[in-house]
């Protein structure tokens, strides 16, 4: 069972989703719930595939400075767009 619950926090899962797979009878795998988790997983490792790319681009970078280098400015613009700020803040930014 702990290896369950570490296999389970390791790829996301709350601790209420494995118990709810931990029944007193035995295990009670969620396929849908694992099946998600895998797609979230999928989205993450190409968002650090692209974060890892654009830091060797960076520290390899030709360009006499990295703001004249159109893909580090691209890699900027795009950390740049706080996709994690709570809403209630990208509102008030939106609207100053």
């Amino acid at each position: 069972k702990l290896a369950l619950i570490s296999l389970g926090r390791n790829v996301g899962l709350s601790l209420d989703e494995i118990g709810e797979m931990l029944l007193p009878q035995g295990l009670q795998v969620d396929r849908d719930l694992l099946l998600s988790k895998a797609d979230e997983l999928d989205k993450k490792m190409a968002k650090m595939a692209a974060m890892r790319d654009g830091l060797r681009h960076a520290a390899a970078c030709k360009a006499p400075s990295h703001m004249e280098c159109p893909k580090f400015l691209r890699l900027l613009n795009i950390a740049g767009k706080n996709r994690y700020r709570p809403k209630s803040q990208l509102r008030s930014a939106q609207e100053a």
